[in-house]
């Protein structure tokens, strides 16, 4: 799946994703693919990741930041 970062809780280590799908994923920082630095996620930077269902909502698994191709 691909989305963009739509806002992060840097106090909480959660962040929010909005998917191509439109619809709304949270993820934790632990989520996040090694090497890819929680405290420099920009919103609106653009991600893939994996996708889960869970009890309180979709959840984002394996995030990592898509590198612009410069």
């Amino acid at each position: 799946m691909i989305g963009r970062i739509e806002r992060i809780v840097e106090a909480q280590g959660l962040g929010f994703i909005v998917g191509d799908d439109e619809r709304d994923y949270c993820f934790h920082r632990s989520a996040l693919q090694e090497g890819e630095p929680f405290d420099q996620l920009l919103q609106g930077a653009r991600v893939t990741f994996d996708t889960a269902h869970e009890p309180n909502g979709l959840r984002a698994d394996a995030v990592r930041i898509v590198k612009s191709a410069e």
